[in-house]
């Protein structure tokens, strides 16, 4: 069970005994605007939000104001500017009392000590498990989840129809059947860098997890890329590489698998949503599903959450806290961030609301299977391992010695 902070039943009945809150856009950020709330003597609340959120987030404080008496200042950033301005901003009591964020950035934001627990209440039993997971460190929720996005498997409906394979010798059989023996499946790699975000989930068919996770759904260091599921794993990749099938080279960057599939050379492609319009201008019928499993277990892709941060040094941490779990956690405000960014919804109810589109129905099915990448800051010594070694299976090297290697330089890494 999550442990979160207790919370008051009358955080809003006291909002006006607290201290207005630090954290009033100065003139020097430049690309920084309110765009709600101007002051009015009760408590402030500041948010951080990039353009496309932020006019879901005025609508929804427009409510709060009413009820609580205080007011929401809605400052709008540059997306690539929150992360590095949060980590630097708080500590000097300068920085917001809540921001939009990725749910990869919360291992910073902890180990810096720049965010807060929230408490959800009731609330969190409507939010999908992997959002909540996502945002969770250490037993404890650190912000509101409200959007996700994974990759899922694409096919080509007049190519090899509208029956979705579960595994992966049903989905090379059937593309193989269809006339495409030679390019079955298309295998994102980034070219020769090496992409094992999008192909994660077929690591995890076999049980092999980057690092294990704990009852809580936190990210523990321990790394779940050796013993033998990830040997079976990397004969796998072998197995489809130059020295095998050879449905897996270094040579397909985004362009290229996109060209491939949007053409018609090949039936099937792992993605995510964002090429969808891309496929759809060149008149493809695609129909998206759960990944199919090559290893036997449940085939589960990394999830990309985000959602609203708590910062460590809010002033007003009980009203902001009340303002996520009451207001912006609403059905309306989800839908509005839904229409504004039109990712997944994390409240459950209004992600089904949403997934009358087959299209996004498919994508939500592979992100309930899937697991938030890695949150803790471990994750950043995996890359630069895990990546290459993709590639040098696939161009043929030994899997035993290429994986075993791959995982002590990451556990070395670690270590240090």
């Amino acid at each position: 069970m999550r442990k979160h902070l207790a919370l008051g039943v009358a955080v809003v009945a006291s909002a006006a005994l607290l201290a207005a809150c630090s954290g009033t856009p100065s003139s020097s950020d430049g690309d920084a605007s309110p765009t709600a709330g101007t002051g009015g003597g009760g408590p402030e609340l500041v948010i951080w939000s990039d353009a496309e959120r932020a006019e879901a987030i005025k609508n929804a404080a427009a409510s709060f104001e009413a009820d609580s008496g205080a007011t929401v200042t809605v400052v709008q950033k540059n997306f690539e500017d929150l992360r590095a301005d949060f980590l630097a901003q708080v500590p000097t009591g300068e920085g917001p009392d809540i921001t939009v964020g990725a749910h990869d950035w919360l291992g910073e934001f902890v180990e810096s000590g720049v965010v807060d627990t929230i408490d959800l209440g009731d609330r969190a039993a409507d939010f999908e498990q992997v959002t909540l997971d996502a945002f969770t460190y250490d037993g404890q929720l650190y912000a509101l989840p409200y959007a996700q996005e994974a990759v899922a498997l694409i096919q080509n409906t007049a190519l090899v129809g509208s029956t979705a394979p579960t595994t992966w010798d049903e989905m090379i059989r059937m593309a193989t059947d269809a006339g495409f023996a030679e390019r079955p499946f298309i295998l994102y790699t980034n070219g020769a860098e090496g992409d094992m975000y999008t192909s994660y989930a077929f690591q995890t068919s076999f049980g092999a997890p980057v690092f294990v996770q704990d009852e809580s759904g936190s990210y523990t260091s321990e790394v779940g890329l050796g013993g033998d599921a990830g040997l079976a794993y990397a004969q796998w990749i072998h197995d489809n590489g130059k020295a095998g099938t050879g449905y897996f080279t270094d040579t397909i960057d985004y362009d290229i698998s996109n060209e491939l599939f949007a053409t018609g050379q090949s039936p099937f492609i792992v993605q995510g949503p964002w090429t969808i319009p891309t496929f759809r201008d060149a008149g493809v019928d695609v129909l998206v599903s759960p990944i199919p499993s090559a290893g036997g277990q449940t085939a589960s892709p990394f999830v990309g959450v985000q959602g609203f941060y708590l910062s460590a040094q809010s002033k007003n941490a009980l009203l902001a806290n009340e303002f996520l779990a009451s207001y912006v956690a609403s059905d309306e405000a989800q839908q509005a961030l839904y229409e504004a960014d039109p990712r997944i919804p994390a409240l459950t109810a209004v992600a089904e609301s949403v997934a009358d589109d087959p299209v996004i129905a498919g994508f939500l099915a592979s992100a309930q299977n899937g697991v938030p990448m890695p949150n803790i800051p471990e994750m950043g010594a995996v890359w630069d391992f895990w990546n290459p070694a993709q590639i040098a299976l696939i161009n043929g090297e030994d899997p035993a010695a290429t994986w075993t290697t791959m995982v002590a330089n990451i556990e070395s890494a670690i270590a240090d």
